[in-house]
């Protein structure tokens, strides 16, 4: 059977488990931790990992009431930090020729966990209430056929439950997922290569580091072209990723590990707070960060032109700008306002055009995110080896005018990003492009000097259409929800960028 065909056997279950007052979010959850149990037992590597007693085939043999109190406990177990594995459970002594058998014993005794477990299965809990709904989704997970042509298909699977989420979800999922077709389409345009070291500041599920490490293995032969040391640095040392939610990063960890990715340099935290330092210089940053209020200004100290600034978008642009080495390039996802705003905004934008070469921007259509109907783009730059005069001119590519009604029913595509490709060149850093198509096409040229005389707004559209009518064109409750977000969020946008320049402006309180 192949990944499509378990996704969506998957997935009819959670019907099942929506009588239960299980929503999709815990759902996908929930087979996390069955399916990481599952995987493990098929890959044969629950000795020296897991405990005796808390693995798939014990799970499976419990029946009733006991297999839903047996699976709690396993959840709690593997959670906690201080459970050991014993020497039962085929741990391997260290490798220490000078270790006394005293010492091995006691290292064999009470070796922790792996951490990967521990981080997966933190504060895990069920939200499984009756056992029978526990029984059929182990026996389901139990008697697919997971390999197909002797292929491993964890790590495709995983990714379709994940997409499958979002699909379902457009409040919650999409602040997180990004469509995959479009993930794919940035890191080919941007070509990351072995030895790169390769950053995410908002890693959500990890969908652009998988890619990324996709990509790459695809051109190398899965790496073996590459000497020892270079394929130990792609395995532990190439990606690096941050997230600021707890139940996100658990899917995202789960990600990484059924790809072959490891997570040692993938933590949780707010990469505009000072942790956000630790992520380092990059070769190559490929991004979605968060849009909206962020309920305070970061509170690094090196993010000087958005300082003050109290929502997500200004700030994480900002990172990226310090955080690339010189050379390198960036492909960043950016709300409308991020293009336009005044004050701290405008500061930004003139920052980042001394700094880099802001050589390309795509407008993206409306509707492609699950939650956000906010009006999207993507700034591609290429970090110079000075901060001035590094932006000589910009191209635009506008494929949000007289463009189809994306939404549940009508999805994108990579045939909608193929112009757009072609006119992009083969050089990640835009040093060959196709040709200007002038006010009737989509793809267009301005120089820095006329960006300047717009107030340096780089908000630039020329192709018209009537937005309206192609809302009104929209049949799905979700679709016609998302669109009423999407305003709703736009206009929450201006007016917190009014407010923080309006406070810009205000004199401070005598003390």
């Amino acid at each position: 059977m192949n990944a499509n065909a378990i996704v969506q056997k998957l997935w009819r279950l959670c019907t099942v488990l929506r009588k239960d007052g299980i929503t999709y979010q815990q759902y996908v959850t929930e087979l996390t931790y069955l399916l990481f149990l599952k995987m493990m037992a098929e890959r044969n590597r629950e000795t020296g990992s897991l405990p005796k007693g808390m693995r798939w085939a014990d799970l499976v043999a419990a029946n009733g009431l006991p297999k839903l109190e047996h699976y709690r406990k396993v959840l709690v177990t593997l959670g906690a930090t201080s459970t050991r594995l014993g020497k039962d459970d085929g741990l391997v002594l260290p490798p220490s020729d000078s270790a006394s058998p005293d010492e091995r014993k006691r290292y064999a005794d009470a070796r922790p966990l792996p951490e990967m477990v521990q981080e997966i299965f933190d504060n895990a809990s069920t939200f499984i209430r009756e056992p029978q709904n526990l029984t059929t989704l182990v026996t389901a997970i139990d008697e697919l056929d997971w390999f197909s042509d002797e292929r491993d298909q964890f790590g495709d699977l995983y990714e379709g439950l994940l997409q499958k989420n979002a699909e379902e979800t457009k409040r919650g999922a999409g602040q997180y997922f990004t469509p995959r077709v479009l993930i794919e389409l940035l890191v080919r345009l941007m070509q990351p290569k072995p030895g790169e070291m390769i950053q995410d500041p908002a890693a959500g599920t990890g969908g652009f580091l998988i890619a990324a490490d996709r990509y790459m293995r695809a051109r190398t032969d899965n790496y073996f072209d590459l000497g020892g040391k270079e394929q130990e640095f792609q395995k532990r040392h190439a990606f690096r990723g941050m997230e600021n939610v707890p139940g996100t990063l658990r899917l995202l960890l789960m990600n990484l590990y059924l790809h072959d990715l490891d997570s040692d340099h993938v933590d949780l935290g707010d990469t505009l707070s000072d942790k956000g330092k630790g992520l380092g210089r990059a070769d190559l940053i490929l991004t979605n960060p968060p849009f909206g209020p962020a309920g305070g200004a970061p509170t690094r100290d090196d993010l000087s032109v958005t300082a003050s600034v109290s929502s997500y978008q200004l700030p994480f642009v900002e990172h990226c700008i310090r955080a690339l080495k010189p050379g390198g390039r960036a492909a960043i996802v950016v709300p409308d306002n991020v293009l336009f705003e005044d004050g701290r905004g405008k500061q930004l934008r003139q920052m980042m055009m001394n700094w880099c070469d802001l050589h390309t921007i795509l407008r993206l259509p409306t509707g492609i995110f699950y939650a956000q109907g906010v009006k999207t783009n993507v700034i591609f730059l290429t970090r110079g080896k000075t901060e001035t005069g590094n932006t000589k001119s910009v191209w635009i590519y506008d494929l949000r005018a007289q463009m189809p009604k994306f939404g549940k029913t009508t999805a994108l595509t990579e045939a909608h990003f193929e112009w757009f490709e072609k006119a992009f060149g083969t050089s990640p850093h835009g040093t060959e492009r196709g040709p200007d198509e002038g006010a009737a096409g989509r793809w267009r040229k301005f120089t820095r000097a006329e960006i300047a005389a717009r107030s340096d707004s780089l908000d630039i559209a020329w192709l018209r259409e009537a937005e309206e009518e192609a809302e009104e064109g929209l049949t799905e409750p979700d679709d016609i929800a998302a669109v009423i977000l999407g305003h709703l969020q736009a206009a929450t946008l201006e007016i917190e960028a009014l407010m923080t320049e309006l406070g810009d402006g205000l004199p401070e309180a005598a003390e």
